[in-house]
């Protein structure tokens, strides 16, 4: 965010709201890309064969489940 605002020109002390100054340099908000990259990972992943491990784990996970708090264990 530094960054943008300083592309337009403008400081914290201005106090010009974040929506403000990312309509102006025109950036995809964050969620946008997160979910652009999710989406590219699940393609890669479908495209491999089914008996590879990454691909068992990834898309059999059960979404209702409750994780634990913390880094995921790498099994």
């Amino acid at each position: 965010m530094r960054m943008l605002r300083w592309m337009c020109g403008h400081t914290r002390k201005d106090r010009i709201r974040n929506d403000d100054i990312h309509d102006r340099v025109g950036v995809a908000p964050i969620e946008e890309k997160l979910v652009q990259h999710r989406l590219t990972w699940f393609e890669h992943i479908q495209r491999r064969p089914s008996e590879t491990s990454v691909h068992s784990r990834r898309i059999k996970r059960a979404d209702n489940v409750k994780r634990d708090r913390g880094r995921p264990n790498l099994i």
